[in-house]
């Protein structure tokens, strides 16, 4: 059901406070804002794929809506009276304390499904309830606080360094009843912020809550383009992050270079797990690399894979420079042989492909990629 960003888009997010909600504009208390909720220009877009088909289930169930917040925050809310909601409402929802505003993102039976996608439990006493479309002084009073959270945002960088504290605030979102403000940070190590929660308080008069994330949630948070040139898959359609390791990349045959594996987020990206499975899938039917390969000419070890053209690279233990490609199918047939004591004559009878490695081997980038690890 997610969607990624619309790439044609054109809204400046510096001039536009609300974009990172979805708002093509700026909402304004007394008018109507039928237009404001652009499709398409927020992190985390949906697809009501389930438009014009008819209903599988009675329409009392759909007594839920999914509301967006800044960025790619989302929730499932329950209906408290009959009042039918459409897709762009602004609308006052449960928070704890008070109240908060947010977007109607989804309504009706791709609502219901969403709840089934995350686990939840349409008769749970903990989903939230949606209280009412919000009110002019409700939007008013959300507005003033939105346009405070980047000033606040700077403002809370320079308490956190003059209190000499090593985390780094990355993004401020104010509640839209303008009561409390949700901090999200990132920090190597565990940081005493009881001084600083003490500071925002008196300054900013309102509740604060500390919520730390990671790196990549940062990066999700932010935003960005990717070296492939497309916005980052993290804060367009990714709603989960996997664990990406170094194997990923020795599997798909990809060069060790730090500089070219690891995303901004400064962990390896999450694009080397996409087509990892299929790598491993398509090397079942490789031998192992392991095994050396013996003929009378000499003893020939695995240099590279080419795995799609189903091709093992060997060179000679007496001749690292030279690679010689055999066909994998010849290779099991080497093996064989070599496990009745058979010996080919050469590799060459075998070799489908030469070739003759440089003589000086770049060495940039080659260290520990572990610390990548996530």
């Amino acid at each position: 059901m997610e969607e990624p960003f619309d790439e044609h888009r054109k809204i400046n997010e510096k001039a536009n406070p609300f974009f990172t909600r979805g708002c093509s504009q700026e909402p304004k208390p007394y008018q109507n804002n039928t237009h404001f909720f652009c499709k398409g220009c927020v992190k985390l877009d949906v697809y009501d794929w389930l438009k014009g088909f008819p209903p599988s289930s009675s329409p009392h169930e759909w007594e839920y809506a999914e509301v967006r917040f800044k960025n790619n925050r989302k929730d499932i809310f329950r209906y408290t009276n009959d009042q039918e909601y459409g897709i762009g409402d602004i609308v006052a929802v449960e928070a704890s304390p008070g109240h908060d505003i947010g977007i109607v993102n989804m309504t009706g039976e791709v609502a219901l499904l969403q709840m089934k996608h995350r686990g939840l439990d349409p008769s749970s006493e903990e989903i939230k309830k949606i209280y009412r479309k919000a009110r002019a002084t409700d939007i008013e009073k959300w507005i003033s606080a939105v346009e405070n959270e980047d000033r606040i945002t700077l403002r809370t960088r320079k308490i956190t360094q003059d209190l000499k504290l090593v985390m780094k605030v990355n993004d401020v979102e104010f509640q839209g009843d303008n009561t409390k403000a949700i901090f999200y940070y990132t920090a190597d190590e565990r940081v005493d912020f009881r001084e600083l929660i003490k500071v925002l308080a008196e300054e900013f008069h309102v509740r604060i809550e500390m919520k730390q994330i990671g790196v990549r949630q940062e990066a999700s948070r932010l935003g960005g383009i990717g070296t492939c040139g497309r916005e980052l898959c993290c804060s367009t359609w990714l709603t989960s992050f996997r664990s990406v390791t170094t194997n990923a990349a020795r599997v798909q045959q990809l060069s060790l270079n730090p500089q070219k594996l690891a995303g901004q987020c400064s962990k390896l990206k999450c694009c080397l797990n996409y087509e990892y499975e299929t790598y491993l899938d398509a090397m079942k039917d490789f031998p192992d690399s392991e095994i050396v390969l013996k003929t009378k000419k000499g003893e020939a070890i695995h240099q590279k894979t080419d795995i799609f053209r189903k091709t093992m690279w060997y060179a000679y233990t007496s001749d690292l420079n030279n690679f010689l490609a055999i066909p994998i199918e010849a290779v099991r047939e080497i093996i064989q042989k070599n496990s009745k004591g058979v010996l080919p004559e050469k590799l060459e009878d075998f070799a489908s492909k030469k070739e003759i490695k440089s003589e000086f081997e770049s060495v940039v980038g080659q260290d520990d990629l572990t610390r990548f690890d996530d």
